[in-house]
């Protein structure tokens, strides 16, 4: 452990403490840390994120993995492609299941 000194305004400690005393029994340390993981989720953290799509062109029926609408074996689908970096949605591993897109949600995902 590091002990930090630093200065906080007035509505910041009271906000501090409201939020240490009613969810962390008013534990401050709890309270700074859950407040920083919470800043850092939102922020992004260090993962793999989706880079792009690849075209597939599927050889038995296949299921798109955000929508779970069903497609029939010739059907073009999108197989994402991942690489390591910061994102809200990064992934701690890679998925091991097989994952698909169809066109709509492989371009919403894309944005």
């Amino acid at each position: 452990m590091k002990r930090l000194n630093f200065t906080l305004d007035e509505e910041t400690i009271q906000l501090l403490n409201r939020i240490a005393d009613q969810y962390y029994r008013g534990n401050k340390s709890h309270a700074v840390r859950a407040a920083v993981e919470s800043l850092a989720t939102h922020l992004g953290h260090e993962g793999w994120v989706v880079a792009g799509f690849v075209p597939v062109a599927v050889d038995s029926e296949a299921e798109c993995h955000t929508c779970h609408r069903h497609f029939e074996a010739g059907a073009t689908l999108y197989r994402p492609v991942f690489r390591k970096g910061r994102a809200r949605n990064a992934m701690q591993q890679l998925p091991r299941e097989l994952w698909l897109e169809c066109n709509e949600c492989a371009q919403v995902l894309a944005e």
